[in-house]
């Protein structure tokens, strides 16, 4: 759990929010005991993981309507508050922007960058073709750049 923990959190925040993301770590950990001895080994543990990750995230959305826009803590390095608030505020048109995207784009995605994946990896876990995944991952940063620059962040 130690090892883990972290990455379940950023891709569980990434899907359905900060706020809601330490439910999901738990509920995907509390899954995880009950069903470590069904694990067959076939797939490395961090693909099921992830699937198992997915799964929560998407049991999280449906229980609720609308998806928050993320409001993580400030970082607890010395900025000035205008820093602070920029950066807030940089986060929370990337929120939005990720809200935005298609599922399947959403999840490629926050799997490739945040999780820090690999292509093969992602494709193992969301059940699609490598290629279908470099295109879902190349669309998602596309309508990200696009969605951002129109939101007036530039790079």
């Amino acid at each position: 759990m130690r090892r883990h923990a972290a990455g379940v959190h950023r891709l569980a925040a990434s899907m359905v929010g900060p706020g809601a993301a330490d439910d999901v770590v738990q509920e995907v950990f509390i899954s995880l005991h009950r069903s470590l001895k069904t694990f067959r080994g076939e797939a490395k543990f961090s693909t099921w993981l992830h699937r198992v990750t997915l799964n929560a995230c998407y049991g999280a959305l449906k229980a609720r309507t609308t998806v928050p826009l993320s409001q993580e803590p400030e970082p607890r390095a010395p900025h000035s508050p205008v820093h602070r608030s920029e950066q807030a505020q940089v986060r929370e048109r990337l929120a939005a922007a990720l809200n935005q995207l298609p599922r399947d784009q959403r999840e490629a995605i926050a799997l490739r960058e945040l999780s820090g994946l690999d292509y093969a990896e992602i494709a193992q876990i969301t059940g699609a073709e490598l290629g279908t995944v470099k295109s879902r991952i190349a669309r998602a940063r596309a309508a990200l750049r696009a969605w951002l620059t129109n939101a007036g962040v530039t790079p």
